[in-house]
């Protein structure tokens, strides 16, 4: 049996801050920031308030939120898993998870070259 390679996953404190946002505000969707100033922090939006553009490709999901991301930045990143994960801090200013005093943070993970394999066969490539 073999485990589905994935471009985004989550600890499980992301996965405990999903949930409770959730349940506060409803569906979510996070998108990658490529910003210059704290590009490794996603922001989280409500789904429907958010515009995704032609130039934005979907990684995955988490907890049913899914995760886009700028389509330059994905290709560079292509050979990275991303990894949801939750630090002390303030989220960015229009972030959900702003003013909670934990905010997420995206980590990254090499993939290997049978992982990079199994994503060119199947859905993997951004």
């Amino acid at each position: 049996m073999t485990n589905e390679v994935k471009r985004v996953a989550a600890t499980p404190a992301a996965l405990e801050l999903v949930a409770e946002l959730t349940a506060e505000y409803g569906p979510m969707l996070f998108h990658q920031s490529g910003g210059c100033c704290d590009g490794s922090s996603p922001m989280c939006y409500p789904q429907g308030e958010f515009r995704i553009g032609e130039g934005d490709i979907l990684l995955g999901e988490v907890s049913g939120a899914p995760v886009y991301i700028g389509r330059a930045q994905g290709m560079a990143w292509a050979h990275t898993q991303l990894i949801l994960d939750v630090v002390p801090g303030r989220g960015g200013m229009f972030s959900l998870d702003n003013g909670r005093e934990r905010r997420f943070l995206t980590r990254g993970r090499v993939f290997t070259e049978d992982e990079l394999r199994q994503l060119d066969k199947g859905s993997g490539s951004p």
